[in-house]
């Protein structure tokens, strides 16, 4: 069975880091892209940070650069989410998702994704 499994979410104060986890099964993070996505209550889901695991690129939102790093392993066929400085305003649900050649879509695009994950809630308090 194919599923998208995040993990790492937890509460930190405000100028802490995580690391967010996204496991794939029924298929390995090669050949893809691989991206991060967000949501806050009552809002869209927004596109956090990409990665096209063929080493062709990663894309992040402005509001992350310089923060936030996305990784891959594939030995461990993970992708990682590395947030640091957090703020208040990063709060929401945290997701994964990932889709195969040809890549429809731009990376920002949530419905341009094949495989998408439960979520995983990070929470930063002052």
């Amino acid at each position: 069975q194919v599923a998208l499994v995040e993990s790492g979410g937890d509460s930190v104060q405000a100028g802490g880091s995580l690391k967010l986890s996204c496991t794939p099964s029924g298929f390995t993070i090669t050949s893809k892209c691989m991206a991060w996505f967000r949501q806050f209550p009552g809002s869209q889901r927004e596109g956090v940070a990409a990665v096209y695991t063929e080493g062709t690129g990663t894309y992040y939102d402005d509001s992350v650069k310089g923060r936030f790093t996305i990784s891959q392993d594939n030995d461990k066929n993970t992708v990682y989410l590395q947030m640091n400085n957090l703020k208040p305003e990063d709060t929401g649900m945290y997701y994964c998702a990932a889709k195969p050649p040809p890549y429809p879509g731009r990376w920002f695009a949530w419905e341009s994704y094949r495989y998408r994950g439960q979520g995983t809630q990070v929470t930063v308090v002052t």
